[in-house]
């Protein structure tokens, strides 16, 4: 075989293995969105085992507020208490998934969610409120489940301030929240 024959094979070769992880990675997406529609319906059915199996068995949760659930059952267990008031009659609405495959057994997904109808606990936002996940899935034995998930609140994404508000220091911006500072009549303070 020839150079240039020997070059075209390669070529050939080459464009038949991207075409085939092409295909893959179209069944794979198609695959992961089907989890994360089973993820809405399990919600919306109030189902944590259900839920929780979309989870590796040492998946965990990162939830809105922070709280950090590790394994399958501590999922099942964590959610079965909250669909019982909480969320018994919140819904759940997928309304984009993204995924990004790091290689052909595991993928980046960012979710986006909206939620309706979910009680408030304290130190939450008032639904209705849309958030957006992250997650990693592996694929093992043939299906996709959740290794790792986090879950963020989020609001309209809103310019950087490029300085201090008007008349807010002649020494500069301080930081902290806004809500720290306070403009009475007399003139700017710093609230302590």
């Amino acid at each position: 075989m020839n150079k240039h024959t020997r070059h075209a094979a390669y070529g050939l070769m080459l464009g038949i293995l991207l075409t085939a992880h092409a295909l893959a990675s179209d069944a794979d997406e198609s695959a992961i969105r089907a989890v994360e529609a089973r993820q809405a319906a399990a919600w919306n059915a109030h189902d944590a085992a259900a839920y929780a199996e979309l989870f590796a068995q040492d998946g965990d949760i990162v939830n809105v507020l922070g709280w950090w659930w590790r394994g399958r059952a501590e999922i099942q267990s964590k959610l079965s208490d909250a669909f019982a008031w909480v969320f018994r009659d919140s819904k759940l609405t997928i309304t984009d998934v993204h995924s990004r495959f790091l290689d052909r057994a595991t993928a980046i997904v960012h979710v986006r969610w909206t939620m309706d109808g979910a009680k408030v606990p304290p130190g939450a936002p008032a639904p209705p409120r849309e958030g957006i996940q992250l997650q990693i899935l592996r694929k093992a034995n043939g299906q996709w489940l959740i290794s790792s998930f986090q879950n963020t609140n989020s609001i309209p994404e809103t310019p950087f301030p490029k300085g201090p508000p008007l008349g807010a220091f002649a020494d500069g911006w301080h930081g902290g929240p806004p809500a720290a500072y306070a403009l009475p009549e007399s003139g700017f303070r710093v609230a302590s």
